[in-house]
């Protein structure tokens, strides 16, 4: 990506209603994401980016993975039912197919579904990747998601967090107890049943 984000401070409307409100005002399709009391609006991802998402998601689908997806909106919530999160990971593999239930809280949040419904989420940074290593790495744990998957090109390096904490009721507080980290380019092995994933795709772009 060559833009930075768009990135402003939310203090009171629910954030859904900003981002859809976003969505419908803007001439082109975008897809805002809301964290940490912040609405990102992320710049469009470049060739390289999404050539190397398609990669993993090729590799996901050959070891028998059909619920691996991108494209769609996730949402956490706090135990009041307030939004925590609205992110739209750039891929990841969920544990269930969307129920009726999942059908109505998506008509009900502005298109977005539970964030409960991932088993693993993955994203690859690009111009904003502090955005993937902060309050991105911090939501997902927050949120429960087992695992996150982060393709750092700014670092060179890729990254299997697992073992998500939340010590308290502060979601800025929570983290990935366990990191595998390795060389951009090198396999980065993922818990069972999980493939090991090639990373050579984004050293070579």
């Amino acid at each position: 990506m060559s833009a930075e984000p768009i990135m402003e401070p939310v203090m009171t409307q629910d954030p859904i209603d900003l981002l859809s409100a976003i969505e419908e005002a803007s001439p082109v399709p975008i897809r805002p994401e809301y964290v940490e009391g912040t609405i990102i609006v992320p710049p469009y991802p470049d060739e390289d980016h999404n050539d190397g998402i398609g990669e993993l998601y090729i590799q996901f689908r050959s070891a028998g993975f059909p619920l691996v997806g991108f494209g769609s909106a996730f949402r956490a919530a706090d135990k009041d039912g307030r939004t925590v999160a609205s992110l739209a990971p750039d891929f990841y593999v969920r544990h269930r197919r969307a129920s009726d239930l999942d059908a109505a809280y998506r008509g009900a949040n502005g298109g977005r579904y539970p964030m409960d419904m991932l088993a693993l989420v993955g994203e690859v940074t690009s111009t904003n990747h502090k955005t993937d290593t902060g309050p991105k790495f911090r939501a997902y744990a927050a949120a429960g998601v087992p695992i996150y998957v982060l393709i750092n090109r700014h670092s060179k390096t890729a990254h299997c967090y697992t073992d998500p904490v939340l010590p308290g009721d502060d979601p800025t507080e929570a983290y990935y107890a366990t990191d595998t980290k390795v060389t951009l380019g090198d396999p980065l092995p993922l818990p069972d049943p999980y493939p090991t994933l090639d990373t050579a795709p984004f050293l070579e772009n």
